[in-house]
């Protein structure tokens, strides 16, 4: 960025730029010291997207006073008047630019909670350059910048070149309005081709493997398969290093992961590898070894995901009644698993509430008891003992405890009716068969989970292939088409859930947001028509978007939903300054309504460029980052093409809603010359 300034201002005017520029992001460090705000993704990534703001107050402070200069005010008072005519228009500027983060702020949400740094540095950097533009800024202008000597009417061969393009679409105003009109009905069509994810996965060296016994299988049948996963892993040089967890999930020692509950049917392993290509290559080898070596088991292959996750993005949810029947809510997970199992864009298909599973029941005779001496509970404790084993008592090693479980090494069914029962406080033994009417097999659901209090099962799955919007897209009206029997009813949870929550708890913010921005807007020009030209601009920049989105081929995520909203805080800061122009040109009373136009705009060139350009190449350090990606994109996208349309359509749209009569050549060419015979006239 510096050198962008240098290169094409001057060293001069570089150093002073770069200067605001190195003690603006001093001072937010400050600010973010005192304030215990970290050194994180979230604040480094504030600091790069404010970068080409930060530079926009001291260029127009700087630009201004060498404007001054040659027109020949004394250093002084071209330092006063460059620092005191823009600073409230840059002021509300920059509030308004603060303001388009603050939804993020005010949610309640994860993702707000995740993203809130992103407003607080953002606001701390551009209202703190706005300061050191208007104090320090001046005084380096004094000390370092001369006037440049320059010919009258004299101009450059690119301004010259901008000037005609600018008169051109002024002159035509109607088809360029109608160009714009259908670019952005073209881009709205490309935007649905754009992917849309929640968040994108991590960058991290690290993948798990989570696997998925059938229900009631022993946890020592998990760990023979846990084994032999982990003995095909560690053969493998890619892979660095692995951790098992089995009955249970890992402590949460990442946050977006959520560890799973205790299941003896459960087990993963968390697999470290030396780099992010030979992660890729790791998953793509195992994804395919799994299904023939372990079919006994569902296993899934999981990257971490950056921001809040969910650990299934698919999940359709029916609920019933408090007292519903189970065999209905199976009965409709099943068709929603029949659905997704049909097309190749789902796998790892299956329901919350897993396979059903078959129990012993041994039915017992209160008159047999009665004459034995045994009551339910000693059979119950009894036949615990056999099967799932009793505590008694506990291993201490270190600071952790673990209990000591006696059980049967092997209990077979064919034996249970022998198995002898101590009735509490006796010293005989009787058999099993001796206090039950016989031996019974059932099937139950040993997972029955609610949700508000209402019975519900959860389809759950996992893209394949695709994103979620796209499985859910192919499979929703699908969904929709099951028969649902009176007080069911089919929820969406998982990422729908998810992104639709994020995003409505940006509307809270948004609300005052924009009655801020609009209060501004109004304030700053004492009229309706400027703010009515801000607005009509701002739909335009999803040409930019999706231009972007589509070039790097990125999906529109939550964090290029935030881009678009920085986005649009700076094009309403170029329009502001832009107009803010227009109205000082308009004062001299030498110019026609419409030379002030064009003249307003094309001192405004030079600072919407480098601001474009500081800001495009100050974002490209996020273009590696999969987090950042999206945001990158966008703001690239949106931002270059938002010079376009502060640059051309603005003054097409001001020409309109102030009936600024447009001037010929003729007429042009008259009105220089008389400024030329004026400034003879003065010399």
């Amino acid at each position: 960025v510096l050198a962008v300034l240098t290169l094409t201002m001057g060293w001069r005017m570089g150093l002073v730029i770069g200067t605001a520029l190195v003690i603006t992001i001093m001072a937010t460090f400050t600010f973010m010291a005192m304030f215990s705000i970290d050194m994180h993704r979230m604040s480094l990534g504030a600091l790069i997207i404010a970068l080409g703001m930060m530079v926009d107050n001291s260029i127009v402070v700087a630009e201004g006073y060498v404007v001054r200069l040659q027109k020949g005010e004394k250093r002084q008072l071209a330092a006063i008047n460059s620092a005191k005519q823009p600073s409230f228009p840059l002021l509300g500027a920059t509030i308004i630019a603060v303001m388009a983060f603050y939804p993020i702020f005010a949610s309640v949400e994860d993702a707000g909670e995740y993203c809130r740094t992103l407003f607080i540095v953002v606001a701390v950097s551009l209202l703190t350059s706005w300061l050191i533009s208007i104090t320090i800024t001046p005084l380096q202008c004094m000390d370092l910048l001369k006037a440049e000597k320059q010919q009258e009417g004299k101009e450059s061969g690119g301004i010259l070149l901008f000037r005609r393009w600018l008169n051109t679409c002024l002159k035509h105003r109607a088809i360029t309005s109608i160009v714009m009109f259908s670019l952005l009905a073209v881009s709205i069509i490309g935007f649905g081709q754009v992917k849309q994810i929640f968040f994108p996965e991590s960058a991290m060296t690290k993948f798990m493997v989570d696997i998925w016994s059938p229900e009631g299988t022993k946890i020592e049948r998990v760990e023979d398969s846990i084994k032999k996963i982990e003995g095909y892993l560690l053969n493998d040089e890619r892979v660095v290093s692995i951790g098992s967890f089995i009955g249970q999930g890992p402590p949460r020692f990442y946050l977006p992961v959520d560890p799973e509950l205790p299941y003896s049917s459960f087990g993963q392993v968390i697999v470290n590898v030396s780099s992010l290509e030979d992660l890729k290559s790791v998953v793509s080898k195992l994804e395919a070894w799994l299904p023939s070596n372990t079919p006994e088991s569902l296993t899934r292959v999981r990257k971490y995901s950056v921001g809040p996750g969910n650990t299934w993005k698919f999940e359709a949810r029916f609920s019933g009644p408090a007292d519903a029947d189970p065999e209905v809510l199976r009965s409709l997970a099943q068709q929603g698993e029949t659905i997704l199992r049909s097309t190749p864009n789902a796998k790892h298909v299956r329901n919350d509430w897993r396979q059903q599973q078959m129990i012993v029941v041994p039915q017992y005779s209160q008159d047999k008891g009665r004459w034995s001496n045994i009551s339910r509970q000693e059979l119950a404790y009894t036949t615990k003992r056999a099967f799932d084993g009793v505590v008694i008592g506990q291993y201490r090693e270190d600071d952790s405890l673990s209990p000591i479980v006696l059980r049967r090494s092997e209990a077979p069914l064919e034996g249970l009716q022998d198995l002898r029962i101590q009735p509490n406080q006796a010293s005989y033994t009787a058999p099993l068969s001796q206090v039950t009417n016989g031996i019974e097999l059932q099937w139950e659901n040993p997972n029955i989970w609610r949700f508000n209090q209402r019975r519900a099962i959860t389809v759950q799955a996992s893209p394949q292939g695709v994103t979620f919007p796209q499985l859910r897209a192919e499979v929703v009206d699908q969904f929709n088409d099951i028969e649902l029997p009176p007080g069911y009813s089919l929820e969406w949870d998982g990422e729908y859930d998810s992104t639709t929550t994020a995003q409505q708890s940006l509307i809270p913010g948004v609300i005052p947001a924009v009655a801020i921005i609009l209060f501004i807007l109004v304030a700053l020009f004492n009229a309706i028509r400027p703010m009515l030209i801000i607005l009509l601009t701002i739909p335009f920049s999803v040409i930019g978007i999706s231009f972007g989105l589509l070039a790097t081929n990125t999906p529109f995520g939550f964090l290029a939903l935030l881009g678009a909203m920085s986005l649009v805080g700076m094009m309403i800061k170029n329009a502001v300054v832009l107009l803010d122009q227009i109205e000082l040109e308009k004062q001299n009373t030498t110019k026609s309504p419409y030379e002030a136009l064009v003249d307003a705009t094309v001192s405004r060139v030079r600072p919407v460029l480098l601001a474009v350009a500081t800001t495009v190449l100050g974002v490209i350090p996020l273009i590696p980052d999969i987090f950042w990606q999206g945001l990158a994109a966008s703001v690239m996208g949106g931002l270059s093409f938002g010079t376009l349309i502060t640059l051309f359509l603005i003054p097409v749209l001001y020409s309109i809603f102030y009936k600024v009569k447009i001037e010929t050549k003729q007429v042009q060419s008259e009105a220089i010359e008389s400024v030329n015979l004026n400034t003879l006239s003065r010399v």
